[in-house]
C-alpha cells in the first residue's frame, strides 16, 4: 500500500467508523436505558411475570410475521461475513430491541450482547446500500459494527475490537478490519459513555497474588471447569432450541410455552435471583460466598429462555454463570475469591465463545492488568476444554485444537427423537 492509498483508507474509514460508532453508540445507549426500566418495572411489580407467556407469544409473532431470517440474529451476521448473499435487514435493529426489552420485563433470563451486536451489524450494513460497498469492505463494515455493538454495550472498547476480529474472522485475518474495529469501538463507546452518559457496571479484585507456580497449577482445574460450564451452557441453549422447534411447529407458540414454564418456575421458586440480567448476582459472586448451584441454575434459565424463542445475549448470563462458578471453586481451590470469580466471569465466556483473546483483554479493562495473567490463562484453558462447542452455531471451528471429543452431551437425547 502507498501512501496515497493509505491516506485514502485512513480517511475513509475513519469517516465510516464515526458513522458507525454513532449510529451503534446511540442504539446501545437507549437500549441500556430501556433495559435499565424493564428490570425495574419488573422488580417492582412481579405480577408481570405472569405475562411473560403473552409477551412470549407477541415476540415469536412478530418475528414470524414481519422478520424471519431476523431471527437467526448473530448468526446471521457470521453467515454474511462468511458467504455473503444479501444486506442485514434495517428492521433487525428494532425487532430485536423490543422483543429484547419485552424479555427483560416480563421475566425471561438472557443477556445484552446479542441485542447490541445485531444493531450495530444491521445499522452498519445500510453503508453497504448507501456506498454501494464492494464485498471486502462490506465485511469490513460488519466487523466494525459488531466491534461498536459489543464495545459500547460493555464499556470495552479494545476488546470490543478483538471480539469482532476473533469471533468473525476466524482463520483468515484481514488486516484491513483491524483499524476500523479499534476505531469504531472507540467511537463508540465514547458515544455511548460520555456523550450521553450511559454508564456501565464496575467490579473489583481487590487482591490478586504474585503469579507463582503453585497458583499456576490451582488455575488449571479452575480453567477446565470454567472450559466445560461454557460448553454445557452452549449445548443447553442449542437442546432447548432443537427441543422447541422439534415439537412444536408453530414459531410464536414456542415463548408462549416456554414463558408459561418460565413464570411457573418463578413463582414455585419464589425468587427472582436467576431471571434478567443477574447483574446484581454477579457483583454478590465478587463479594461473599454464594450457593454453589447458582451457575448450574442460570444456565438451564437462560438455555431455556433462548431456547424457547425469546431474544437477547448469552454473554451477561455467562458473566453470571462464570462468576458463581468461580465464587463456588473458592471453597476448594486457595485462591482469593474475587479473583476466582473474575477468571470464571471471563473463563465461561472463552468457553462459550471461543474467544480467549477478548476474554483476557476484556477482563484486564473491568478488573485491571493486574489480574491479567490469571485470567489469560483461565480463557486459554476454558477454550481449549470446551470442545468444538460454541453459543453461536455458524461459528467456523474446524480449525481448532481438540482435547476432548466435540460430541454434544444430548446428542442421543430421546428428545430428538419425535
Amino acid at each position: 500500500m502507498n501512501f496515497t492509498s493509505l491516506v485514502t483508507y485512513l480517511f475513509r474509514w475513519t469517516g465510516f467508523g464515526l458513522l458507525i460508532g454513532l449510529l451503534a453508540g446511540t442504539a446501545s445507549a437507549f437500549f441500556l436505558v430501556a433495559l435499565e426500566w424493564a428490570g425495574q418495572t419488573r422488580e417492582s411489580n412481579l405480577w408481570i411475570i405472569a405475562l411473560l407467556p403473552l409477551g412470549g407469544f407477541l415476540i415469536g409473532w412478530t418475528y414470524y410475521k414481519y422478520a424471519e431470517s431476523s431471527v437467526r440474529g448473530n448468526n446471521l451476521l457470521l453467515e454474511e461475513l462468511y458467504q455473503t448473499h444479501q444486506p442485514i435487514p434495517l428492521r433487525m435493529t428494532p425487532l430485536v430491541l423490543f422483543g429484547t426489552i419485552a424479555t427483560h420485563l416480563f421475566g425471561g433470563s438472557a443477556g445484552r450482547e446479542g441485542t447490541a451486536v445485531q444493531m450495530g451489524g444491521s445499522l452498519a450494513d445500510q453503508l453497504t446500500k448507501w456506498f454501494h460497498l464492494a464485498k471486502e469492505d462490506r465485511r469490513i463494515v460488519l466487523i466494525a459494527g459488531v466491534s461498536a455493538g459489543f464495545a459500547s454495550v460493555f464499556g470495552t472498547p479494545l476488546a470490543g475490537a478483538i471480539f469482532a476480529l476473533e469471533w468473525m474472522l476466524n482463520r483468515k485475518f484481514r488486516w484491513k478490519s483491524v483499524f476500523p474495529a479499534f476505531w469504531t469501538g472507540l467511537v463508540a463507546n465514547f458515544v455511548c459513555a460520555d456523550l450521553w452518559g450511559v454508564g456501565h457496571t464496575h467490579y473489583m479484585i481487590p487482591e490478586v497474588p504474585s503469579f507463582s507456580i503453585i497458583n499456576f497449577l490451582w488455575i488449571i482445574p479452575a480453567g477446565i471447569a470454567f472450559g466445560f460450564s461454557g460448553r454445557l451452557f452452549a449445548q443447553t441453549t442449542h437442546f432447548f432450541s432443537h427441543v422447541f422447534s422439534k415439537w412444536v411447529s408453530y414459531p410464536p407458540f414456542r415463548p408462549l410455552i416456554g414463558g408459561l414454564l418460565i413464570a411457573l418456575i418463578v413463582w414455585i421458586s419464589d425468587t427472582t435471583t436467576y431471571i434478567g440480567l443477574g447483574v446484581p448476582r454477579i457483583v454478590e459472586a465478587f463479594e461473599t460466598p454464594l450457593p454453589w448451584y447458582d451457575w448450574l441454575v442460570k444456565t438451564g434459565m437462560t438455555g431455556f429462555t433462548l431456547g424457547a424463542g425469546f431474544k437477547g445475549g448469552e454473554v451477561t448470563p455467562l458473566f453470571f454463570t462464570g462468576a458463581t462458578l468461580g465464587n463456588a471453586l473458592s471453597t476448594w481451590i486457595p485462591l482469593p475469591l474475587a479473583l476466582l470469580a473474575g477468571m470464571g466471569f471471563v473463563g465461561v465466556f472463552s468457553g462459550a465463545t471461543n474467544t480467549p483473546m477478548a476474554c483476557t483483554v476484556m477482563g484486564m479493562e473491568l478488573f485491571g492488568v493486574e489480574s491479567g495473567l490469571y485470567l489469560a490463562v483461565a480463557c486459554l484453558i476454558a477454550y481449549l476444554f470446551s470442545g468444538r462447542s460454541s453459543i453461536y452455531s455458524a461459528q467456523n471451528l474446524e480449525g481448532k485444537i481438540l482435547i476432548f471429543p466435540s460430541k454434544s452431551l444430548f446428542s442421543s437425547s430421546r428428545w430428538f427423537k419425535k
